[in-house]
């Protein structure tokens, strides 16, 4: 949730909807979404069989989100190795996300949450486009981490490891 205030010829947005976040052993809301290609993901398809990592990021081909993806490509191979599927999600288009995914090697799918339905489930939806968070659920579909912003990816990692 935001609230927008006026002062004199600035804007300034501010969020209050830290409290509403999921928690760590809150079972994770359900998602279908399609990615890039038109596959559709479902968070049950996983269910007892695979970790799952969202990442919520406000944008295809900004610098950040650039960053904090190809960082999680860098090492992917770690997530797969630890039984983990990983899925960046945001509003933009198929084509986006596409052009996105393949400028930078990515090896994950993009979700298209283009109505922000499922950011708004795991509270994660700003005024215009996704707040950035993380979250990662285990495979018995319970969240075991959140994290807003752009954590590190041993942060990520480790969320993981201490629950196998």
């Amino acid at each position: 949730m935001y609230r927008f205030i006026l002062t004199g010829l600035m804007l300034f947005t501010l969020s209050y909807g830290e409290t509403n976040m999921l928690k760590v052993g809150d079972l994770a809301p359900e998602f279908s979404l399609p990615d890039q290609n038109g596959n559709i993901h479902k968070l049950s398809d996983f269910r007892g069989e695979k970790y799952v990592v969202l990442i919520f990021y406000p944008g295809d081909m900004t610098p950040v989100c650039t960053q904090q993806l190809c960082e999680i490509r860098d090492d992917y191979s770690v997530f797969s190795e630890n039984d983990a599927v990983v899925f960046g999600i945001n509003p933009a288009s198929d084509k986006s996300h596409k052009k996105f995914a393949e400028k930078n090697n990515l090896p994950f799918p993009l979700l298209v949450d283009n109505k922000l339905q499922t950011a708004s489930k795991y509270a994660a939806k700003g005024a215009f486009m996704n707040q950035r968070t993380v979250y990662v659920i285990d495979k018995n579909g319970k969240i075991i981490f959140v994290k807003r912003g752009k954590p590190a990816v041993s942060e990520i990692l480790s969320s993981i490891k201490n629950t196998k």
